[in-house]
């Protein structure tokens, strides 16, 4: 049975949350212009009244749109530190296994949370490169 090396699965977990971002940021940038009109609505009451939250005035679309956009540079995070640890050799092998840890267990946790509160579409990206990475763990024995 054909192993892949840790690199090729890293890297394709990173092209997955690469993907994930360009798809995050479509519905980020045009998550106003939707066709139901009870949809509209809410994102009116959205847009048109501010509140002061910790000293600053801002309306609950702006936070909205600031969350997804921080969601927006989280996935491009993980993307080029999967891109990065990738390129684990002898040397680096030992710290690039704990790094690939962490970011799969995040991304396990991210893709329930997206599961939760979002849709299962999304979670798929996140429950993938998670796995790629846990399962990139296993073959970085190999790694010289």
């Amino acid at each position: 049975m054909f192993k892949m090396k840790p690199k090729m699965l890293l890297r394709i977990a990173s092209v997955i949350m690469f993907l994930h971002l360009a798809g995050h940021m479509v519905g980020a940038s045009t998550w106003k212009n939707n066709p139901d009109a009870n949809v509209r609505e809410v994102i009116k009451g959205m847009t048109e009244h501010a509140f002061v939250f910790m000293g600053a005035s801002q309306t609950l679309a702006g936070h909205h749109e600031g969350y997804g956009f921080a969601g927006a540079l989280a996935l491009l995070f993980f993307a080029i530190v999967l891109w990065i640890v990738s390129n684990a050799d002898a040397q680096t092998k030992s710290m690039s296994r704990k790094i690939t840890l962490a970011v799969s267990v995040v991304l396990l946790l991210w893709g329930i949370d997206e599961l939760i509160y979002f849709f299962p579409f999304a979670a798929s990206f996140s429950f993938i490169a998670s796995a790629l990475g846990f399962y990139s763990l296993t073959r970085f024995r190999h790694v010289q």
